[in-house]
């Protein structure tokens, strides 16, 4: 089931949102409407091992628009943190998995620490950095320091020709992302094969209290429930994001055909073939001279799979989601659900525009709960404009496909209206990131 509350329920002022005492009443009035029979509690049972998982995919905003819009709010944490020791948990994990060049202290900071420790009484609560490769220093060619955490603590994946990337890995080698060597990808995705790396603390979870923020993305269309438990998974080069190419050539980097950026794709594998090595640089700067070229000639340009015929990184987030929901610490995969996963969604000052690294404040004023993914990303569509018929990660989560993520029960397409509390379309329409122009032209459909 899924809960919405929304801020002019209560009249509450932009300048109080992210204040302890909104966040309480926004974050359980959010639980209780959606009917889990535990009042305004988390349906967490006493004794239980809890994964937290927020956004914290990166410490700066690359555009101008502040850190309110960029990841899921160190208050809502702190929040949610209180609601879960509250229901006297066995253990408590709080980790991410972001970028490569993130600065975790600058997100995890010496103050956070010593709130989380003041809550946590009874020393159930850790916090861990997923990584096991981080960039050295600033840019690709300092290289990078590796194997950061033990390999005991992550569980590998096969999910073989029952991955969703499995009708698009032929021909192989195909699958890129970007600042990661392709080859490291090719190794762990192609035909019959398709690899993922999970951290333990999310398999040896009861429970998995998924802390997304909104926003837009320039590959997936949205961040929400769906996208964000990606960040389980340890390193990027287990995570296909697109393929190299253009559509036209049986890729989904950019639309059509463009011999500029078909030579970039090139002088990109080659400089991220070469990282930590004197001769990063140059291959490095040979492919943005072609972009700039390609700028100066045309249109946008960038080459990481960011608009919407991107037919790759959908099928990446749903095989995630289904480990995350069926995976055993042995690398396994049952029949039958291993844990329940909860989202509580920050999306209060939510991001719109060229999301998830640079986007700018979209204030909505609300907060959703749910035990569905599928069920509650419909309605995040919904709340900022979007129509889920263009958001294949969105679509294609209920399709009928083994180890399925369920199917939405109360929350149609775009449909907020019917939600108890909902102010309908409280702030407008998003603006969507580049490349996602199909979201700004369709109307929302109805259920």
């Amino acid at each position: 089931m899924t809960g919405l509350s929304d801020v002019r329920e209560f009249g509450i002022p932009e300048s109080e949102w992210y204040a302890t005492k909104s966040l309480e009443l926004m974050i359980g009035k959010a639980i209780e409407r959606a009917a889990t029979g535990s009042g305004a509690r988390l349906p967490i049972p006493a004794g239980s091992r809890v994964l937290i998982k927020p956004n914290w995919v990166h410490h700066i905003n690359m555009s101008d628009g502040g850190l309110d819009c960029l990841y899921t709010s160190r208050e809502f944490v702190l929040v949610c943190l209180k609601a879960v020791l509250d229901c006297r948990p066995g253990a408590v994990a709080l980790g991410d998995a972001p970028l490569q060049s993130c600065l975790w202290d600058r997100i995890v900071t010496p103050d956070f620490l010593r709130r989380v420790g003041d809550l946590d009484r009874e020393g159930v609560v850790s916090i861990v950095d997923f990584r096991r490769t981080i960039m050295r220093g600033h840019g690709l060619r300092n290289g990078q320091d590796l194997e950061i955490r033990p390999t005991d603590r992550y569980s590998l994946f096969d999910l073989g020709e029952d991955s969703l990337l499995e009708p698009i890995s032929s021909p192989p080698g195909r699958f890129r992302v970007t600042m990661y060597d392709p080859a490291l990808l090719a190794r762990r995705h192609f035909p019959g094969v398709h690899q993922y790396l999970i951290a333990r603390e999310a398999l040896e979870a009861d429970v998995i209290l998924n802390l997304p923020k909104l926003k837009t993305h320039r590959m997936a269309g949205i961040t929400g429930a769906l996208k964000n438990l990606v960040g389980i998974n340890e390193n990027k080069e287990f995570l296909p994001h697109h393929r190299r190419g253009g559509s036209s050539s049986g890729g989904d980097c950019y639309p059509g055909r463009s011999g500029l950026k078909a030579l970039a794709e090139s002088l990109l594998d080659r400089a991220n073939d070469r990282i930590g090595r004197p001769t990063y640089s140059i291959w490095s700067g040979a492919a943005k001279t072609a972009m700039k070229l390609r700028r100066f000639l045309s249109d946008e340009c960038e080459l990481d799979g960011g608009w919407s015929g991107n037919d790759t990184v959908w099928r990446t987030v749903l095989d995630i989601n289904r480990i995350a929901l069926y995976g055993t610490t042995e690398g396994t995969m049952c029949d039958t659900p291993q844990r329940t996963i909860l989202h509580l969604t920050d999306a209060l000052v939510c991001g719109h525009g060229n999301g998830p690294l640079s986007p700018e404040p979209f204030p909505l004023g609300c907060v959703t709960f749910s035990d569905s993914s599928p069920e509650v990303d419909r309605l995040h569509c919904g709340l900022i404009g979007f129509d889920t018929g263009q958001i294949p990660m969105v679509r294609e989560a209920e399709s009928a496909f083994r180890w399925p993520l369920g199917r939405s029960r109360n929350a149609g397409d775009g449909d907020a209206a019917g939600m108890p509390g909902a102010v309908v379309a409280p702030a407008g329409r998003a603006r969507p990131a580049t490349g996602w122009q199909c979201l700004s032209d369709s109307s929302i459909r109805s259920s």
